[in-house]
């Protein structure tokens, strides 16, 4: 696998909105930011200055980056209007000036040799899958996708995933597209027939665990970029540690926006997510000591 990211510094721009589309549920934008494009790769992602000048925002708000075009010099996101953050975002016309950090976060890791892959994407975590697919397609894998939501207008990607992917599996919570399920529901029989030995996802947590299992009863690898709450992007408000197994064996609190977004999904550590929260596992490097308990 190579998934080194690349030696470039991480660029902020001001860069300036070209677009602003509705796609289904969300919205699409583009953005002029070569200094961005350049060297991003899928799976990382970049972080957005909300609310202009006299904002009480004083937080960045966190996207998967959609697909770049370095000729171009463009940087697309699909967002979704969920606060008051991107409820600005989505606001903004074209020409609006837009203050970006990025790419930042791990890449997805590339297939040294051409093999199956099976790519799962929740809503709009699917964002990032279409450009994925189209390196891997490029490089000799076969490349199946699946894309499950709630409800079929919470889908992304489906038509573009047609276009772009060997073939393309839907699922829906209540069955208004596709089959009425969740995508571990057909994941079996879509790494089956596709032979495949690598799993990418961007989804929902509870997702990314469901197709980490799956792939481990196929003898798979999945790959999967969390959803952790990224306050900074940057590493420095710990907002969004989580707990993963290194290769000593250990476990490790480890930052999702510098060590990830992107991990192995059988080394993260799926036990510790409850309701929301992301609970520090007792036997993890740093773990809190009851009074009069042992520690590391």
């Amino acid at each position: 696998m190579s998934g080194e990211v690349p030696d470039t510094p991480v660029a902020q721009v001001a860069a300036r909105l070209l677009s602003n589309e509705p796609v289904g549920a969300y919205r699409h934008l583009v953005l002029d930011a070569a200094a961005v494009a350049a060297p991003a790769r899928p799976g990382q992602f970049v972080a957005v200055a909300v609310g202009g000048d006299d904002t009480a925002h004083l937080l960045r708000r966190c996207f998967s980056i959609h697909r770049v075009d370095p000729a171009a010099g463009t940087v697309e996101l699909v967002v979704a209007d969920a606060g008051a953050g991107t409820h600005w975002l989505v606001g903004l016309r074209p020409g609006a000036a837009v203050d970006v950090v990025g790419p930042l976060g791990t890449p997805f890791p590339l297939p040294d040799e051409p093999t199956g892959c099976v790519l799962v994407g929740g809503g709009y975590g699917s964002a990032p899958l279409g450009w994925l697919a189209e390196q891997l397609r490029a490089a000799g894998s076969h490349v199946e996708l699946v894309l499950g939501a709630a409800t079929a207008d919470r889908l992304f990607g489906v038509e573009a995933g047609r276009r772009t992917a060997d073939a393309v599996s839907v699922t829906t919570d209540d069955g208004s597209a596709g089959t009425k399920g969740w995508v571990s529901d057909v994941l079996p029989e879509v790494i089956g027939r596709s032979s495949a030995t690598t799993l990418y996802a961007c989804g929902p947590m509870a997702m990314l665990r469901s197709v980490t299992d799956v792939a481990a009863a196929h003898r798979a690898v999945a790959h999967v970029a969390v959803e952790e709450a990224m306050a900074c992007g940057i590493g420095i408000c710990m907002t969004c540690v989580m707990p993963v197994v290194q290769d000593d064996g250990q476990t490790k609190m480890v930052r999702s926006c510098l060590e990830g977004p992107v991990f192995r999904g059988d080394a993260v550590r799926w036990e510790a997510f409850a309701d929301g929260r992301c609970a520090v596992p007792a036997d993890a490097v740093g773990a809190p000591v009851a009074a009069g308990g042992g520690g590391h």
